[in-house]
């Protein structure tokens, strides 16, 4: 053999040798490029999953697009529309992602752009396993060729499932998907959906800007259902974790099922309330456009999402727990705080915020103005007190006095 062809020959040999080794962890999970700055405040939107399942289609989108144009939603800060699982159909000849043509039969280009029509962003479901969760392909082996997919159509938001992941490590295959959507080209929210198994707040941090903290939410007060809990049983689950949300990277608790029937109005007040003082991504999941007008003025109250969407990026913190009555405080900046009075029990209660779970002195003044019903009380100092109903909250912002 001429020396040439044998070094060549030899060459090929060492690098089909050293493709066949396994990758090791650090080079799995090593992230070049950084993470884009594209969630300062947490991400608020809508998304097909808990009202519509996997009914969905164009049209479905194009219709609640529509509607979060027209509600005042998008006035309110809402930004993102987001396909949930289903959606998606085969693979082609060349492992391409294909979009059900009967569902989407203008493909999901044609959508995103619509979307974006109406001053809104656009998102997608994928998962990291071969199937997704409603037996869909699956990103798994697809992962950078998905990415510049999505990039192609104009997709802003991925949230990214575990279903169907067999023995594969969280932290690696949220990292990879996290690689694939650095190298697309486009800067696209990754929406890390991992149910809170794997301890994605040690983590998730450096490889999304928001990770799922428990099982999915359903419309109820408290109780479990399959793998789904209630309300208050998730929001139980967030007060170990405040420390790991900051700007660009936030606890997920669920979408929100403000609207959708399973609560009451005051059981629906008390759901947004708590997920603003959690610093939550405010997703709604109802059907914008049969909103009544309780849903609209809920979703669309601006003083509670200012709480959420404070720049200071702190997530509130349960500081007092008394049987069934509670006090949340959150931080934001300029140095003042929101704060709620919950009552989880079944008869009204006679509540108080005093000024040392605030970290104030009981003699400094404070400007207080009630979230819910507009009324400002100035000149208060030491506590702050009011009858909270059954199942409520009072929800209030503190400005201390210079």
């Amino acid at each position: 053999m001429h020396p040439l062809i044998q070094r060549i020959a030899h060459t090929l040999a060492l690098l089909g040798a050293l493709a066949a080794l396994p990758v090791h962890a650090h080079e799995t999970l090593k992230l070049d490029a950084p993470k884009p700055n594209i969630a300062p405040t947490p991400p608020m939107g809508w998304n097909s999953w808990n009202k519509f399942a996997c009914n969905v289609s164009e049209q479905l989108l194009r219709q609640q697009a529509d509607a979060m144009a027209a509600s005042g939603m998008k006035d309110a800060g809402y930004q993102y529309i987001v396909i949930d699982d289903c959606w998606q159909k085969s693979r082609d000849a060349d492992g391409n992602i294909q979009a059900d043509p009967e569902r989407f039969p203008s493909g999901i280009k044609a959508l995103a752009d619509y979307v974006h029509s109406k001053g809104l962003k656009f998102g997608l479901y994928s998962d990291a396993g071969s199937l997704t969760c409603g037996g869909r392909p699956g990103s798994a082996g697809h992962e950078f060729q998905d990415a510049r997919q999505y990039a192609k159509w104009g997709v802003d938001y991925l949230k990214y499932d575990w279903c169907n992941t067999g023995t594969r490590n969280a932290e690696a295959a949220y990292t990879i998907m996290a690689k694939a959507l650095r190298e697309s080209g486009r800067d696209i929210v990754l929406s890390i959906c991992e149910w809170g198994t794997d301890h994605p707040e040690r983590w998730g941090p450096k490889v999304g800007h928001l990770w799922r903290t428990t099982g999915d939410i359903f419309d109820a007060w408290e109780g479990q259902k399959d793998w789904s809990l209630g309300m208050t049983n998730i929001l139980d689950l967030q007060v170990e974790r405040a420390d790991a949300a900051s700007p660009n990277a936030w606890n997920d608790p669920d979408m929100l099922e403000v609207g959708n029937g399973g609560m009451t109005t005051t059981e629906y007040e008390s759901h947004f309330s708590l997920w603003a003082m959690l610093a939550a991504p405010l997703v709604a999941g109802n059907d914008l456009s049969k909103m009544d007008a309780d849903t609209v003025r809920i979703l669309t109250n601006k003083d509670v999402i200012a709480v959420d969407q404070d720049p200071l990026g702190k997530q509130g913190r349960r500081v007092l727990r008394q049987g069934e009555l509670e006090v949340w405080v959150r931080p934001l900046q300029g140095g003042e705080f929101a704060a709620v009075l919950f009552n989880r029990s079944k008869a009204p209660a006679d509540m108080k915020l005093t000024w040392d779970r605030l970290g104030l002195p009981a003699d400094r003044k404070a400007d207080v103005k009630d979230l819910w019903s507009k009324k400002v009380t100035k000149d208060v100092s030491g506590s702050y007190t009011g009858k909270v109903a059954s199942h409520g909250v009072i929800m209030v912002r503190v400005t201390p006095q210079r």
